[in-house]
This record gives C-alpha cells, structure tokens and sequence, in this order.
C-alpha cells in the first residue's frame, strides 16, 4: 500500500546489489511512494549483481561508482541532479565489506591493509558522500541521509569482525556531520540498526544462521526483514520525521533492549565444537 509519503522527492539509493540487499527493497518502496531515484554501486557491483533489472524495474538510471572516491562521488550527485531535475532529498548509504571477514582473519589476527579497507568502505565512504554532497550543496533543504547500521557497534558479537569497528565509527559520523549540516541546511543524519538480515554481505558472516535464530528466539517481535527495514527508511525519508537526526535507531523487534528472553533460554546449548579448531580450542573471532 502506498501513502505517497515521498511524492515528488528525489533520492540516490548506493548499494542494491540483488532483490535480497536492503537497498533493493529500499528503492523499490520508495517509488512504490512516488520518489523518482538513482541507484549506485561500484562497477563490479553492477557486473555481478542485477541492478539493470531493478533500474529497469523503477525506471531508475544506474550510475556506477566507487563510494570511497571522491570525484566518483562527484558524479553520482552530479548526474542525479540532472537526471531527477533537482536537489536530492534522499540518501540511503547500504554499503559495507570487510576483507579480513572475506578471508576468515580473527579479530587478533588481522591484517591491517585489508582492515583499512574495511574501515574505507565501510565507514569513511559514509563520510566522503556526506562531505561531497554538502560541498556541492546536492541536498535540498530539511533532506535526509540514513545509512544502515547493526548493534554490533555497541557490543560485541561473534563473528562480526572489524565490521563492528566501522560500524561504530559510521554511527560517530552521523552525529558529527548530523549537527554540521542540520545546523546549515536543517539536513538530518541518522542511522538503522537493523536486524541480522541475510543479504549477500551478511551470509558472508560465520554462523549467521545460528545468530539469526538467535535474535528471533531473543526478540519479542522477532526479527526485521529487509521489506520492514525498507518501510523504516521510508519514513525517515519522508516529512514526518524532520525533526529527527543524529540519531541511531534501533529496527531490531525488540533484541537491542533484551537480556534474556525464555525462548532463547529454553534453547540454549553447551555445544560449540562448531567453533573449535582440530585441537578442541575455542576459535575467538
């Protein structure tokens, strides 16, 4: 159902890879609410994903770029404002990588060059599109800028790697940016922290499976799917929420308020000989 929550707005969507990433449901509900968009990713991206159907799908022009670098960013704003005819009013950052979870380094092994990396994509890139759009003044007047978050930048979880550190440091930077550009153009910064989804990133994350029936058993309203985390944005897109930034928003049903939950208790399991390596070690990653 469509509330026309976004008619007449325009929005850049970096991310959508394939039907099951976030972005990808983010754009389409966002034209299902009467925004006219543009969608990016990284040329290799675009290669292996299926962007050109969703582009097709939206009637969305793709314009390939790497959000790390900045005359590429430059692009992005520069083209979108063309092909949309205007500021833009809405930017959704779904961009996140860790090479050291690609390449399966612990924690307390990791390799610095691919840890810069992960810090690159996955957080600076967040920086570098607010910064290039604002020097460009790309963004309309009271615009939003939300990009996707999780709880492991507040604690720690299993697994997720040097990711928590970037999604820690993409959170700071929303605040910091959100009190700038608020300040100058009542432009608001938030972020979502989603619940676990399973996308291409996150099937990448070891145990993800057992995490999400984990945060389900542990939510009181289980967990957010990609659709639910799509109809998030959307209002934070929208009108309704202008006063709203610098904020980190909990889309979780529930998980980041729990303790315990009963039935997580009643399946709870002594068992990891999953994560042990031949000697019966526990593997900390």
């Amino acid at each position: 159902m469509s509330y026309n929550l976004l008619k007449g707005k325009r929005g850049v969507i970096f991310g959508a890879m394939d039907d099951r990433s976030i972005a990808w449901k983010v754009a389409e509900r966002a034209v299902e609410e009467g925004a006219a968009i543009t969608l990016s990713n990284t040329p290799v991206a675009v290669r292996m994903g299926n962007v050109d159907l969703l582009s097709e799908k939206l009637h969305a022009e793709i314009i390939p770029a790497d959000a790390t670098r900045i005359q590429e960013l430059e692009t992005v704003f520069s083209r979108s404002m063309d092909a949309l005819g205007g500021k833009i009013d809405f930017v959704l950052h779904s961009i996140g990588m860790s090479p050291n979870v690609r390449k399966k380094r612990t924690y307390d092994d990791l390799d610095y060059g691919m840890f810069e990396k992960t810090l690159d994509i996955s957080a600076l890139s967040f920086h570098k599109m607010i910064q290039t759009a604002k020097k460009m003044d790309a963004i309309a007047e009271y615009g939003s800028i939300v990009a996707l978050s999780y709880v492991a930048a507040q604690r720690t979880f299993f697994g997720y790697n040097d990711m928590a550190d970037a999604k820690s440091l993409l959170e700071s930077i929303a605040r910091s940016f959100g009190y700038i550009y608020g300040r100058e153009k009542h432009v608001r910064i938030n972020t979502v922290s989603q619940s676990p989804t399973m996308t291409a990133a996150g099937s990448g994350i070891k145990g993800m499976e057992n995490l999400m029936d984990f945060t389900g058993k542990m939510s009181p309203l289980g967990n957010a799917d990609a659709e639910a985390c799509a109809d998030y944005c959307v209002t934070l897109f929208s009108d309704l929420t202008r006063k709203v930034t610098m904020q980190n928003l909990y889309h979780d049903g529930g998980f980041s308020s729990m303790g315990m939950s009963l039935r997580a208790m009643n399946q709870y399991s002594r068992d990891i000989s999953e994560y042990t390596d031949g000697q019966g070690h526990i593997i900390y990653g």
